[in-house]
């Protein structure tokens, strides 16, 4: 497999205090990738870098062979980057049909109100709606579902502008086990098709079972990277989460 995105020392402080640093790791294609660490390790900021939510202080980012460091977060979801958050984003007064509009790489505020929303988008939320399992909830307003369902929303949403890979923030994170099979479930299948993940999460059970390699971070640096059996036997990654690193 070829390398998808490469993070390339990337450094970020705040304050004094280095939350990513020297970060260096790079996504195949067509694999599921998991980040992993303590509390503080520095994995949500990285995607965020990643993403450009934030600036990196150095360092880039490249995707398949174009340096994307410092372009806007709409202009990577074109390119083929799409991303969840770790809580949720969705928008609780407007319908479960109309957050999947906004999610589109082709939607804007013009169109998300139902009889602009155009006809080729509404069919593709529908169909991504049903591969989730909420479609019966496409007219109700998004405030309506259950935490889990809002996951199974934001994470449909992700997949209206077709992404070459997606950056999953914590999936798993207040997603009861029915729902989380479900989405997991929807991930392997996509996975199949080509489509390739990066994943933040702390369900090291869904970590192992589910990622074709894990990278390790512990204050702001990648401690491994490694596949998941690796990962499991390293007494660097136990040291880091009992704090010893």
């Amino acid at each position: 497999m070829s390398v998808m995105l490469e993070v390339s020392n990337l450094n970020k402080s705040f304050g004094g205090i280095h939350a990513v640093a020297d970060c260096s790791f790079a996504i195949e294609e067509g694999s599921i990738t998991s980040l992993i660490g303590p509390n503080g390790a520095g994995k949500t900021t990285t995607f965020n870098l990643i993403n450009n939510v934030i600036r990196p202080d150095s360092g880039s980012v490249t995707f398949e062979g174009r340096k994307i460091t410092g372009k806007m977060p709409h202009r990577l979801t074109r390119l083929g980057i799409s991303r969840t958050f770790q809580l949720t984003r969705t928008l609780a007064d407007m319908t479960v049909l109309e957050n999947m509009v906004v999610g589109s790489s082709t939607g804007d505020v013009r169109n998300i109100f139902g009889s602009r929303m155009l006809d080729h988008e509404i069919e593709r939320a529908l169909e991504l709606l049903d591969f989730v399992g909420i479609a019966e909830y496409a007219y109700t307003n998004a405030e309506a579902l259950s935490y889990g369902q809002r996951k199974l929303l934001e994470f449909s949403a992700v997949l209206m502008s077709d992404p070459r890979i997606v950056l999953l923030d914590e999936p798993a994170g207040g997603v009861n086990p029915t729902l989380l099979r479900r989405m997991v479930d929807r991930i392997r299948q996509l996975n199949g098709e080509g489509l390739t993940f990066f994943i933040v999460e702390h369900n090291m059970d869904l970590v192992m079972d589910l990622s074709d390699s894990v990278i390790v971070m512990a204050h702001g640096e990648v401690l491994l990277h490694g596949p998941p059996e690796e990962v499991q036997n390293d007494h660097r990654v136990l040291d880091a989460y009992l704090g010893k690193v």
